[in-house]
């Protein structure tokens, strides 16, 4: 599955499928899905085709009536019910804010107001996403804040982890840009004056689920005082509906090399992974750092490779044939591998040894006697995982010029291969 599912009007339509519980079972995909402002849609266009496709039974819009009166709501069909709870009741203007708010502690608290004003509604729109026996969408404006707060209720009471649900919200980063250009395109071009507009770093989550436990001691607390719901029975309902077991096999992975027409591909990918890293305390990866041109440029100096399991892509690396920044002037015997890349929770167990596996057959169909590449030196799980896989330390760059720029350590690592 691809979890952003693309539309030409809508950047942030999202599956939450996928998704892993602590118990071994997964969130079903094509159930739930999180969006922006579904009133961006019109009847007799690709994307409405698109949007109906999806089988949705209920759409749920967390917007204010004058948004909707402003905004439009998703056109009315016979094959879906619209339900607006508008869960906000104290709203703010995001784009007016000044530029040195801090978007973490402002927006978390933002967002606790909301989970205690929208108790009603918010307890409702749970009820429907438990009860629904078709798939379930639910919206607000830019599909982050009010969106995110209904997923992370969600995601948390079927017992996916914190980490997941800080990830999956900010998720909504990569549709950031989409989403600011929209907004200075209906308001003559001009800015928003908070630098924090359309952005979702996870330190928003992370500081208002602690806030939540803080106040409420877990989110079934809040659930049992706030929404005056048995969290245990509500839970199970969710569980039932949105849940399904783990999948025991996968066929074996398929390869092929990238074109630049996967260079978009490459950098959600790419940009998918460093949230899951920021998410889960791994400063290695940012999002945005590499462009399309940069994954073109990889094709046309070497090989970038993309692995699918069935028809959904699984993972990439790149494949260069020098690498003086990491390892200086050497002679021709090597292959270095870069961005090795499964698709967080959707990858089956094993892509990254399989990658590996498949970079090193490049390097010996190559006729070269090595595999190489590098880690930051502040990452030893990353080098323990390499090291299992069957490479050795070889060496420290105290300063690698990685074209970001700041200089930074690295382990260099190298296997013998033929």
């Amino acid at each position: 599955m691809d979890r952003h599912i693309s539309f030409d009007g809508l950047h942030n339509f999202r599956d939450l499928g996928g998704y892993t519980t602590a118990d071994g079972h997964r969130v079903r995909p094509g159930r739930l899905y999180r969006a922006d402002s579904l009133g961006k849609l019109t009847t007799g266009t690709a994307d409405w085709d698109r949007f109906l496709a999806l089988g949705i039974g209920t759409v749920i819009d967390l917007r204010h009536d004058w948004e909707i009166e402003a905004r439009g709501r998703v056109p009315a069909a016979a094959s879906f019910d619209w339900i607006n709870l508008s869960i906000e009741h104290r709203p703010y203007d995001q784009p007016s804010l000044g530029p040195e708010v801090d978007p973490g502690p402002y927006l978390a608290e933002r967002y606790l107001e909301v989970a205690e004003d929208g108790a009603k509604e918010i307890r409702r729109a749970l009820e429907l996403i438990a009860e629904a026996d078709a798939p379930v969408a639910f919206h607000c404006a830019s599909g982050k804040d009010r969106t995110g707060e209904i997923a992370a209720f969600v995601l948390g009471l079927l017992g996916v982890e914190d980490a997941t649900v800080i990830e999956d919200y900010s998720l909504t980063e990569l549709a950031a840009p989409a989403l600011l250009a929209d907004w200075k395109a209906r308001n003559d071009g001009k800015a928003p004056t908070w630098l924090g507009f359309g952005r979702a770093p996870a330190s928003v989550m992370r500081l208002f689920l602690q806030a939540l436990r803080s106040r409420y001691g877990s989110l079934e607390g809040y659930v049992t005082q706030v929404l005056g719901l048995d969290a245990d029975a509500l839970s199970a309902r969710l569980r039932a509906n949105l849940l399904e077991p783990l999948p025991t096999a996968s066929g074996p992975l398929t390869y092929r090399k990238a074109t630049p027409t996967d260079a978009k591909s490459l950098v959600r990918l790419r940009d998918s992974v460093a949230l899951w890293m920021l998410a889960r305390g791994i400063d290695q990866w940012k999002p945005s750092e590499k462009d399309e041109a940069h994954f073109v440029r990889r094709m046309t100096e070497g090989e970038v490779w993309l692995a699918y399991a069935g028809h959904h892509l699984s993972g990439a690396y790149e494949l260069w044939w020098t690498d003086e920044a990491a390892w200086g002037p050497r002679p021709a015997d090597a292959g270095y591998i870069h961005r090795l890349m499964t698709t967080p929770h959707l990858a089956p167990p094993g892509t990254g040894r399989a990658l590996l596996a498949h970079a090193e057959s490049r390097i010996t169909a190559a006729g070269l006697p090595h595999a190489r590449l590098d880690c930051l030196a502040t990452n030893p799980r990353l080098r323990t995982y390499y090291e299992s896989a069957g490479y050795t330390v070889v060496g420290e760059q105290p300063a690698k010029d990685g074209g970001l720029g700041s200089p930074y350590a690295v382990t260099l690592l190298e296997k013998h291969v033929r």
